[in-house]
């Protein structure tokens, strides 16, 4: 009794002390740290790997970031080191990092019936980028099953497809490929396991308009997912009040569905006359949908990168350092991040003082928060590019494309990864792992935890700009 006492104690004592100490962003970011260690050391275990493979530390500490913050950037080939068992334990782990720590945490405390707290209530608000606490739980519960199910369904969707076509001959083989390209799908990982991406189902234009889908159903938002739910509910009960969608959820579909259909506009423009010459008008439309969306996030390719025209990889990274939309599976600089300061720019050129959408105006500090958020990732993704210039023999679309790729946790690559010095898988690690946590999050990660206001105001004065 008394030694469940004292641990009862240590364990009031080690939370007081966290809560005094340290922010709940802070604590978030421990929490991703500690996951990559264990993800670290899981992957080195010879139990998940193929006998005599051998690979160095640093390069599985770099799976392992590349792994919880779901990018898909390896040093190595996949296929090669890791056996079956491998490829669970990565699938585990984008479930994880896509979905967060704190909801897959929470998940399993809502399953095996224990209360979840006021402390881990505004965790999951700040690892789930939520204005409010509450609905935090709800939304966890049905995000959480709503894509269990999803990916159960198009992974035996998948598995039958493949059997079928005799793409894997045996129904073990077909089930576990199905699985894993359904969970990559969705999680937008992008790790290639079988050295062909998805490349040996370029001409299946089914299985392509699928993995569309489900790169958006990751991508395109939780809260966005759960309030379309909510609307297809609405319409099924016929209720006397009509739903109505949030600021975030119109302004995120909005800017989410213009990138896709602006973004395979131009990449049919470009490569009309180039990779796409000899494709019919269908193979032209689904590659230029796919890599749309995978360029978003998922990191899936159905050609060599390096077939692409430069201004078509110039696009591609733009693509990737937008990324998806927040509390997504994906990272980047966001879908409303680009959204508010084009919305801010386009009101400043038409003299209003307000920015406004949807019949809203949009919060000051919100304007503010995006403005810095896009500066700062293009500043750092620059100083990135700058450095890895000096310190890479490679062309410099290459790094851009790493860079870009990195930082928007989307995996795609010219193939320079393995051949990246020290230095350079350092800095692309850091990038991966700036743009699973975001950028404005690890800015907050120095802030302390009590700060005290000043108290008064300076006088102001103009300034002369431009």
């Amino acid at each position: 009794m008394n030694r469940k006492l004292l641990f009862f104690n240590l364990k009031l004592n080690r939370d007081k002390f966290i809560n005094t100490h340290f922010s709940t962003i802070q604590i978030i970011f421990s929490y991703y740290v500690i996951m990559t260690f264990v993800a670290f050391i899981l992957l080195n275990l010879s139990f998940f790997q193929k006998p005599g493979a051998s690979v160095s530390f640093f390069d599985t500490f770099f799976m392992a970031v590349s792994t919880v913050s779901v990018t898909g950037l390896s040093t190595f080939n996949i296929h090669e080191v890791y056996n079956q068992r491998g490829i669970v334990l990565l699938e585990i782990m984008f479930q994880i990092g896509g979905l967060g720590i704190m909801m897959f945490s929470t998940f399993f405390f809502i399953l095996s019936r224990r209360k979840v707290s006021l402390k881990q209530r505004q965790l999951i608000m700040t690892d789930m980028n939520q204005p409010r606490l509450s609905g935090t739980v709800r939304l966890i519960k049905n995000t959480v099953f709503t894509l269990v199910i999803i990916q159960l369904l198009f992974g035996i969707i998948f598995a039958i497809r493949f059997y079928v076509k005799g793409l894997h001959p045996s129904i073990p083989d077909a089930l576990f490929n199905g699985f894993y390209q359904s969970i990559s799908a969705v999680t937008n990982s992008g790790f290639d396991v079988t050295g062909e991406s998805a490349t040996p189902y370029a001409n299946d234009y089914l299985f392509i308009f699928i993995l569309i889908f489900l790169i958006m159903i990751g991508g395109i938002g939780f809260p966005v997912l759960m309030e379309v739910k909510d609307w297809l509910m609405s319409k099924r009960q016929n209720r006397r009040y009509p739903f109505r969608f949030s600021l975030f959820s119109k302004l995120a579909i909005s800017m989410y569905l213009m990138l896709f259909v602006s973004g395979a506009v131009f990449i049919y423009l470009l490569e009309r006359h180039h990779l796409f010459a000899d494709m019919s008008p269908i193979k032209q439309l689904a590659n230029s949908l796919f890599y749309s969306a995978t360029t978003r996030n998922a990191g899936l390719q159905l050609n060599d990168l390096s077939l692409f025209q430069t201004p078509t990889l110039l696009l591609f990274s733009v693509l990737m350092f937008i990324g998806c939309s927040p509390s997504s599976v994906g990272g980047g600089v966001r879908t409303t991040t680009v959204a508010i300061v084009g919305l801010y720019m386009l009101s400043f050129i038409k003299g209003e003082e307000n920015v406004n959408i949807f019949s809203r105006r949009i919060n000051k500090l919100d304007i503010q928060k995006a403005v810095i958020v896009l500066n700062l990732s293009l500043t750092m993704c620059f100083i990135a590019t700058l450095v890895l210039a000096i310190t890479e023999n490679h062309s410099l679309i290459s790094i851009i494309v790493e860079v870009a790729s990195a930082f928007g946790t989307t995996g795609l690559s010219l193939g320079i990864t393995a051949d990246l010095t020290t230095i350079g898988k350092i800095i692309i690690a850091l990038l991966m792992f700036i743009g699973r946590i975001g950028m404005l999050y690890t800015l907050m990660i120095f802030v302390p935890k009590e700060r005290q206001d000043q108290g008064y105001l300076y006088p102001t004065e103009q300034i002369i700009i431009g």
